[in-house]
Formats: structure tokens, sequence, C-alpha cells
């Protein structure tokens, strides 16, 4: 596969790079509907209201623009300015997705604290923050410049760390998943996982919900750990979580 997507014609690689996305882009909104349904009662922000055109081109062109991005990190990998590592153990999968997640969870924390910066926000970020009651959908309906700027950040850590497919596979996996929980508007985590040692510095869908009523707090994206080091995690957090975890 990796031979056929190194040889096959630009347009033949942006076309599979559509499709690809297409059908992530698919697989989350059905997986986040069922999430939602699953834990109807477990609200942590109210429903949002009907769906609008303007989302719905906002998610379009968010689909699109990953697709972009994917195509110029194929551009960069034939250039040999991002290499893969021939490494398909277990062990080095394990390590690619520990110093993938790690490094994008505290490079997508700064871009978006930059972002929240006065003159940058309503360029960037404020288009997210027009749906304050988030849906499935939500995860996509960014601004063009800011779909941009995660995947340069994307490109530009796989240029720093050459990394093994596998790792970059279970990454992109995890980052979705991730990004799916943040805007479900429920809750689907145990309710003593704020409780549990190490396991709380884990995100949930509270936490990123926290930061869409509350520009100042909730910056993180995979984890807390970079909100509770540069003091930005909401006081509000472990109540919020567990009054919308009550049984």
């Amino acid at each position: 596969m990796l031979n056929a997507l190194y040889t096959m014609p630009l347009e033949g690689a942006a076309l599979w790079a559509l499709v690809e996305n297409v059908v992530l882009f698919a697989v989350a909104l059905v997986i986040g509907h069922f999430l939602v349904i699953w834990n109807k009662e477990r609200i942590v922000l109210p429903p949002a209201p009907p769906l609008t055109r303007a989302e719905v081109l906002l998610a379009a062109s968010c689909v699109i623009l990953n697709a972009v991005v994917t195509v110029a990190g194929m551009v960069l990998w034939r250039a040999g300015i991002i290499r893969l590592r021939d490494d398909y153990s277990v062990t080095g999968a394990v390590v690619d997705t520990v110093v993938l997640f790690f490094a994008m969870d505290f490079a997508m924390y700064v871009f978006h604290r930059v972002a929240h910066h006065p003159l940058l926000y309503p360029i960037i970020h404020r288009t997210h923050h027009l749906y304050e009651n988030p849906r499935p959908l939500t995860l996509f309906v960014l601004n063009p410049f800011e779909v941009l700027g995660f995947g340069a950040l994307w490109l530009m850590v796989l240029a720093i760390y050459p990394s093994g497919v596998p790792g970059i596979l279970i990454y992109l996996t995890l980052n979705l998943a991730f990004g799916l929980m943040g805007h479900l508007g429920v809750e689907p985590m145990p309710g003593r996982w704020v409780r549990l040692p190490l396991v709380n510095t884990i995100s949930t869908s509270t936490f990123h919900a926290e930061h869409h009523l509350d520009k100042d707090h909730n910056y993180g994206f995979n984890t807390l750990i970079w909100d509770r080091l540069f003091g930005t995690l909401s006081p509000e957090y472990v109540r919020d979580f567990e009054t919308a975890t009550a049984e």
C-alpha cells in the first residue's frame, strides 16, 4: 500500500485522501450519534440548536482541507522531508504512539492558547465558538485557517519525529476519538473517572464542554496535563463532571 501511495500520480493520491477523509468523517458522525443516544441522560451541555447551512458548509470544507493536508504529507514524504521508519514491531508502535500523542497534545494546547489571543481569535478560532452547544458534527465545524493550522502542526511533528506507520495510524485513531469525545454534549466516561490516579489526566467530554462555556480554561485536547501545569484547568471541572455523571 505504501509503495502504491508513493508511486501513484498526485491526482490519484488526492482522490484517495479525499475518500479516506470522507469515510472517517462519516464513521465519526455515526459513532458520535450512538454515543449521544446511549448517554442521553448524562447531559453536559443543552442539546444543540437545529443544524444550519453554515455548519454543514464548514464541516465539508474541513473534510476537504484535511484531505489537502494528507496530500501535503504525501508530497513531503516523497520529498524525504517526512520519513517513515520501517518498523512494524509492537514496541515500535507503542513508542511512536506515545511520542506522537504527547507531542501533538502539547503542540495543540499551545496553538489553542495562541488562537485565543485577541488579535488572532476573530481570524482563527471564533468560528468554532459560534457553536457552543456541541454535537458530533461540531468537531469539524472549524475556520479553514484553524484546520490548516492543526494540519501544519501534525506535519511538523512528523517531519521532526520519524515514526512507523502503525504508530501514525494508532495516533490518528486516538486523535479522532478524543476530538469526537469533546463534542458529544454528553459524558460517556464512568463516574469515578476523575478520582482515579493517572486516568484522571485523560480528557473527557465535560472537560472540553467547559471550554465552550469558559474560554479562559481547558485549552488541552487529549489530556489535562498542560492545563494543570500552566494553571488553566477549570476549578469547576471535577464538580461539573460528577454532576453530569450522577446517577
